[in-house]
């Protein structure tokens, strides 16, 4: 009797415990995939903390490069706002980074565009667009480090940087992504061809 009141309090103990065990399972999953994948990272602790804050899915690795993808585009387009308050006081010089960064959100948008409508059929080909674009996107990040003097305010400076930094990750999830080839879609179906009616197989006399 007093086996089958233990038992009976084990079965319903797990009962009580199970969802929360596979919630916790389910929730840990997306995590273990940002980890795994920012460890190798150029910048690996910046890497994992935009990421595990991303509100969007990431069970994927498409998923994250995507995710990565929009992380630094937003950080681009805030360090883009910050540069035109800068522009007062250093007009030329800041219009010239300000041109540059505009064209870094623009690669990256297309990059975000490109990886939002793969096709199995044309995959390598977009990755290696989303790659060439997201390239320059750090490169236009860096031009504009480079063009920063002694009297750069810091906290342009360190938007910037931390663009850079999220691009170059967004970089490594896309390379990632099209050396594993995980992302690629799979093919459509051919559309059934209707059979061609059947020619009388009688001739005429």
């Amino acid at each position: 009797m007093q086996l089958q009141l233990t038992l009976a309090t084990l079965f319903l103990s797990l009962l009580l415990t199970s969802p929360t065990v596979f919630a916790s399972a389910a929730q840990s999953k997306p995590q273990d995939l940002v980890r795994s994948s920012c460890v190798h990272a150029q910048y690996p602790r910046l890497c994992l903390r935009t990421l595990s804050n991303y509100a969007g899915p990431a069970n994927t690795p498409l998923d994250l490069a995507r995710a990565a993808l929009r992380v630094s585009l937003a950080h681009t387009r805030r360090a883009s706002k910050r540069r035109r308050r800068h522009e007062q006081t250093a007009a030329l010089r800041a219009a010239r980074l300000h041109e540059q960064i505009s064209d870094s959100v623009e690669q990256l948008r297309r990059s975000l565009d490109e990886l939002q409508h793969l096709r199995a059929e044309t995959f390598r080909w977009q990755m290696s667009n989303a790659q060439t674009w997201v390239s320059a996107a750090l490169t236009d990040g860096d031009t504009c480090l480079d063009g920063f003097d002694e009297d750069a305010r810091p906290d342009v400076k360190r938007r910037v940087t931390d663009s850079a930094r999220v691009t170059s990750n967004a970089l490594y999830m896309i390379n990632r992504l099209g050396q594993s080839g995980t992302g690629k879609p799979r093919p459509r179906p051919k559309p059934k061809s209707k059979p061609e009616p059947r020619s009388g197989s009688g001739s005429e006399n």
